[in-house]
């Protein structure tokens, strides 16, 4: 039996030299008798293939809690950071629960996006898949292609964990959310609801605009994420890094 990529082909260049691409299995002796193991390749392709079907960019599969400064940062800010941290510390316990989600909500450019990354990136070292959906670009790709709907609502629904981003996000002349789109995420959300699957949520707004848009899922979405959930408000010189050193 071939046991490498040169036997195989000739021509191929190995990935992994301890198993030598043998299907990720490593055989091995032991007083005679011939064993199979899982090589370590194994893994990280399986981690290789989480990342790339989690729709997240290479610029923010670089985010992490490492590089999320929160000197001189508000507490407010330092509350979400440290809010996350728990809640990925906790989540092999949670997972299963109906508090299984997390929330962070409120100013734009305090950070939410990079926090729940930061989050996304780690549970996917630990194999665990994230879906990425950018609200205002996920939408606009779907609402384009139709065909892509059915498909996509699928993997929301059946993902180990979805991170929704700017949900409920305005776009100016637009409102901030159609029938339609809230016909969808409820779909989504409700179907993780039932079924206790975790969900990660940025939004500028916080859960009583929420229910003024749609009480049902803002209550969904509370439920899920009231053990984690992170409002910041207030001057938005001092949240917005993005302002900061305006005058």
């Amino acid at each position: 039996m071939p046991s490498s990529a040169i036997e195989q082909g000739g021509s191929e260049e190995i990935e992994c030299e301890e198993c030598n691409d043998f299907m990720g299995f490593i055989i091995k002796n032991a007083e005679g008798y011939e064993f199979w193991h899982d090589c370590e390749c194994v893994e990280r392709k399986r981690t290789e293939r989480i990342m790339k079907n989690s729709a997240i960019t290479k610029e923010f599969a670089k985010l992490g809690f490492q590089n999320f400064d929160t000197t001189d940062k508000d507490s407010q800010i330092k509350d979400m950071y440290q809010c996350a941290m728990s809640y990925l510390k906790e989540f092999k316990d949670i997972r299963e629960d109906r508090g299984n989600s997390i929330a962070l909500l409120g100013q734009s450019g305090a950070g939410k996006t990079h926090i729940l990354m930061a989050v996304s990136n780690n549970l996917m070292r630990k194999n665990v898949s994230v879906l990425y959906f950018p609200y205002v670009e996920g939408f606009s790709d779907l609402k384009d292609d139709f065909q892509k709907l059915e498909a996509k609502i699928h993997r929301m629904k059946k993902v180990d964990v979805l991170f929704v981003d700017d949900l409920f996000k305005p776009v100016k002349g637009t409102p901030r959310a159609t029938e339609w789109q809230l016909e969808q995420m409820y779909s989504v959300i409700n179907h993780r609801y039932l079924n206790h699957m975790p969900v990660l949520i940025s939004s500028e707004l916080i859960i009583d605009d929420m229910f003024e848009l749609d009480e049902a899922l803002a209550s969904r979405i509370y439920e899920m994420c009231k053990k984690f959930i992170v409002v910041v408000k207030g001057d938005r010189k001092k949240l917005n890094h993005r302002l900061r050193g305006l005058s």
